[in-house]
């Protein structure tokens, strides 16, 4: 039922706005005389309306009706588009005509959180932070996380130049306007003569350890760099943060540390025991950092995520591919993982594993499906041969399982902010884990890849490597 009706009609495309609210009608006002539209109408309940353009001026509606909604329409045919958030246009960083098409992060897990501001400022403003890995998809979100705090000083540690480049330029001219001190550092965090002097000449406080080698199967194909990496880089990071006196440590984990079926699980779950190890020294000597470390599932358009590979093969016209009808993820948008990074960090004590509520796990195959979908094709199956596009299952990759774990046990605790949880995790006797480590060192210095896992699921007792099983058939009706 179109409930309002466009006057001054241009020759611009016929769109339609979906949404006769507050937001539907400052929508219409401020495309009134904008060329590229047409504004035929606003509705409330979508005809089939064939060959149009709706937009959705429907910001503040819950996420699984504007996720329905955007189904719905995509089914008959429309190309969907949507306006900013309330909370965007009111601040200012965007307009409300600025339009873009509906991306497949906002149909996905829950509605985003609103941050708890004290807990957000609490392990930042005002401090000296570094960053490692800061030019990686979580490290790079983490950077204008904290930049948003108002540090006195962000220092962006990364060994990738072009990564490096890439997030100073994005963020130099707001720390320049802010009056921020943004350190740009190529360095390797396993080296730490070069840690412990970067922060002692940077003055750092609080140290949010992000860089890893996070991508299972190159991990499990490279096993002794994925170890000494992951493992050795933390240890060197934790080791400087000590000896430097800083007040906060923060390690970035995964839910892949959870019952691991692969090294990249296992090595971060070493790097939590470094962590828990630390906490312990600190506590037991009464002073030095709050070390304590945030494991979280799947961020959406992180590097090496699922979706980025969708879309590409989407755009290549298929087909794409997932690896097993059954198996889930879960998935939190980059910007609301970071945010609560930050403000776990802020409530963190000494020792914490704090665990992000993901929301609720979707399925690969269900997601390609919506992601084909948005793209404005069709999939194409048994049911539909006509189709666009295909799925196809491809089997296991090495170190894969079906679904993820965020707790190794259930007896976790509730914190000071209801999606961030605290695990109750086992640690290792100081002595026998640091004995360990000489051991793995070793076995790495040899290049012993077989020794290395050996000495790792002594480490890890519950490690169980993948076996790898495979599966394949193109996508079922």
């Amino acid at each position: 039922m179109a409930v309002a009706e466009s006057q001054g009609q241009g020759e611009g495309r016929q769109t339609l706005i979906y949404g006769a609210g507050e937001a539907g009608l400052r929508l219409l006002e401020s495309l009134r005389f904008d060329l590229r539209f047409s504004i035929v109408g606003l509705l409330d309940d979508a005809p089939q309306l064939w060959g149009r353009q709706v937009l959705l001026a429907m910001p503040s509606t819950p996420l699984s009706r504007r996720s329905q909604l955007v189904r719905q329409l995509k089914a008959m045919g429309l190309e969907v588009m949507a306006m900013p958030s309330l909370a965007q246009i009111a601040s200012g960083e965007s307009s409300v005509s600025e339009l873009r098409p509906v991306a497949i992060e906002e149909l996905l897990g829950r509605e985003p959180s609103e941050p708890i501001p004290e807990l957000l400022q609490a392990a930042v403003q005002g401090e000296a932070v570094m960053v490692t890995g800061a030019g990686g998809s979580i490290g790079s979100a983490l950077c204008r996380r904290v930049l948003s705090q108002r540090p006195k000083t962000l220092v962006l540690l990364e060994r990738n130049e072009f990564a490096l480049y890439a997030i100073h330029q994005e963020l130099h001219g707001k720390a320049w306007a802010e009056g921020i001190e943004l350190v740009p550092v190529l360095a390797d965090v396993a080296d730490r003569p070069r840690m412990e002097m970067l922060l002692r000449r940077h003055g750092i406080t609080v140290l949010l350890h992000a860089a890893a080698y996070k991508h299972v199967p190159l991990v499990e194909a490279n096993v002794c760099a994925g170890l000494a990496n992951n493992i050795f880089g933390t240890r060197s990071a934790l080791d400087a943060a000590i000896s430097c006196g800083l007040k906060r440590f923060t390690l970035i984990s995964t839910d892949k540390a959870v019952w691991p079926t692969n090294v990249m699980g296992a090595s971060k779950r070493v790097c939590e025991l470094l962590v828990q190890d630390a906490a312990a020294r600190v506590a037991e000597q009464g002073s030095g950092p709050i070390c304590s470390m945030v494991r979280f599932g799947n961020v959406l358009g992180s590097s090496g995520s699922v979706v980025p590979l969708f879309r590409e093969q989407i755009a290549s016209g298929g087909p794409v591919t997932v690896t097993h009808p059954e198996i889930t993820r879960y998935f939190m948008t980059i910007p609301e993982a970071a945010q609560l990074v930050l403000q776990a960090t802020g409530m963190a004590q000494g020792g914490e594993v704090f665990v992000l509520d993901m929301g609720e796990p979707v399925k690969l195959v269900d997601l390609a499906r919506q992601m084909v979908e948005l793209s404005g094709c069709s999939v194409r199956d048994s049911k539909n041969p006509e189709g666009d596009i295909s799925i196809t299952f491809t089997g296991f990759r090495p170190g894969e399982k079906l679904y993820e774990e965020l707790l190794l046990s259930d007896n976790d605790q509730s914190t000071g902010h209801p999606l961030i949880r605290q695990a109750q995790e086992r640690s290792v006797p100081s002595e026998e884990l640091h004995q360990l480590l000489v051991d793995l060192e070793q076995a790495l210095d040899d290049w012993d890849r077989q020794e290395a896992v050996g000495i790792l699921q002594s480490l890890v007792k519950e490690y169980q490597a993948s076996s790898g099983a495979t599966y394949s058939a193109a996508v079922s009706p």
